[in-house]
């Protein structure tokens, strides 16, 4: 069914589909740990602290989506700060979220979700074993990411649909029939600050990141389902976004539930993944550890495909040079590659990139966000300017020289891992000072 001629939206059915696409390209697996993992720590506290959980990890991405939509493109948001810094930020962005740690994670995730079912191999066969997994799985991922303006023939009415599927088995029968256990009193971080401790937990998502990647393919399948004026295409870019929100929210909150009740018999395990593995083992058995690796298989194959088609998509329009599908094969080839590395590796070199473009991905929402931002165009730039220095600064400390110390450790929020929030702030101020002085 595709949009009526004239009409400003998708019907509810199509919109629905263009939603769950959405969904199932964000939703991989560090979402299906996270939320379980704070069930655990958060014990009796788990509802306070999933309610700042679903703000960081629900909210910052679909206003994400929002933004870059109200914007146009993700690199015209940028290109209010600076047609060059857009350039940097966009191809930082994608490198990072793409063959440098998302996608490469999702085939290493993957692959150890399986182990359980595997016999016990010594180093050689793993390494080989791994190596198999890995080139099936991308190449699997490859092929189906060859037509980026039809997943939603592929994630909005078979592969997302099956995953939620899974997930409602899993977590319906836990909360129909949970373990005869009480919740334990909440651990730290989640005994001092319960909402505020959810909400940087949902932080660690990065989906906020993926959200400035994943406007530009999800535009493109609604043009293909009939809609194709800028603005409604736009509107209806926030709409999906919200369906998204709404289906990360209910199973986060899930869970998050499901966390809570399976923990004490765990003993408080912080692994996110075990925690489903014994909700699903409780019930079906060794059928359940099967289910709970399909699960994990197919987030992680849907992720994956969606970054390759956003990736590849963004490079392409950006750069030419080489076909889309060059593009995509590239980047299936280098990410099989790091995949090889170990997770471990992977998130020792990845992750003070991500803490770099975090905090400059918020600053730069914010101003998608507010209708007046155009009228303060050099306090926006004076804030993100601030906020790369800091945010850079402290990454690379974090990354490199852990225990050096800086003097932003000094600043409000910087345990929790914000020490640019105050600076950004005050670049802000500075930069509407300037502006009035440049007026006078």
């Amino acid at each position: 069914m595709e949009a009526k001629q004239g009409s400003d939206r998708l019907g509810l059915r199509d919109g629905l589909i263009v939603g769950v696409t959405l969904f199932s390209m964000f939703f991989g697996a560090g979402n299906l740990i996270l939320a379980p993992r704070l069930g655990v720590q958060a014990g009796t506290d788990t509802p306070f602290a999933l309610l700042g959980f679903l703000v960081s990890a629900v909210g910052l991405p679909v206003l994400t989506i929002a933004a870059v939509a109200l914007a146009g493109t993700a690199r015209d948001l940028g290109g209010r700060i600076h047609p060059k810094f857009a350039e940097i930020f966009m191809a930082l962005v994608y490198l990072a979220i793409g063959p440098c740690l998302a996608i490469p994670r999702t085939a290493s995730t993957s692959f150890a979700m399986f182990d359980p079912l595997m016999p016990k191999l010594d180093s050689a066969a793993l390494f080989w074993a791994q190596l198999g997994f890995t080139l099936v799985f991308f190449l699997v991922a490859y092929l189906l990411a060859m037509h980026p303006n039809r997943l939603t023939e592929l994630m909005g009415k078979i592969s997302g649909p099956a995953l939620i599927a899974l997930i409602v088995v899993v977590v319906g029968i836990t909360l129909i029939d949970p373990p005869a256990t009480t919740p334990t009193a909440a651990t730290a971080p989640y005994d001092v600050a319960p909402v505020l401790a959810g909400f940087t937990t949902g932080y660690q998502t990065m989906d906020m990141l993926a959200g400035l990647a994943f406007g530009l393919v999800i535009s493109m399948n609604i043009r293909e389902l009939g809609l194709n004026e800028p603005k409604f295409v736009a509107k209806q870019v926030m709409r999906s976004g919200v369906v998204a929100g709404a289906l990360m929210g209910v199973i986060y909150l899930g869970f998050g539930i499901v966390g809570m009740m399976v923990g004490p018999v765990l003993g408080g395990t912080s692994n996110g993944a075990d925690v489903i593995s014994e909700a699903a083992n409780l019930h079906f058995g060794v059928a359940g550890t099967a289910i709970v690796a399909a699960i994990f298989a197919l987030a992680c194959l849907n992720v994956c495909i969606g970054l390759i088609c956003s990736i590849g998509a963004y490079f392409f329009q950006t750069y030419g040079k080489m076909s889309y599908k060059q593009w995509a094969l590239l980047i299936a080839v280098v990410s099989a590659i790091f995949a090889n590395f170990g997770l471990a590796t992977i998130l020792g070199y990845s992750v003070p990139v991500l803490s770099a473009l975090y905090p400059v991905a918020i600053v730069l929402v914010l101003m998608g966000l507010l209708p007046t931002s155009a009228k303060h165009s050099m306090a926006w730039k004076v804030a993100v300017a601030v906020c790369t220095v800091v945010s850079v600064i402290i990454a690379f400390r974090d990354g490199f020289m852990p225990k050096t110390w800086l003097p932003f450790d000094l600043l409000p929020l910087a345990a929790m891992g914000m020490a640019w929030v105050l600076p950004t702030l005050l670049g802000y101020v500075a930069g509407l000072v300037a502006e009035f002085m440049q007026q006078r």
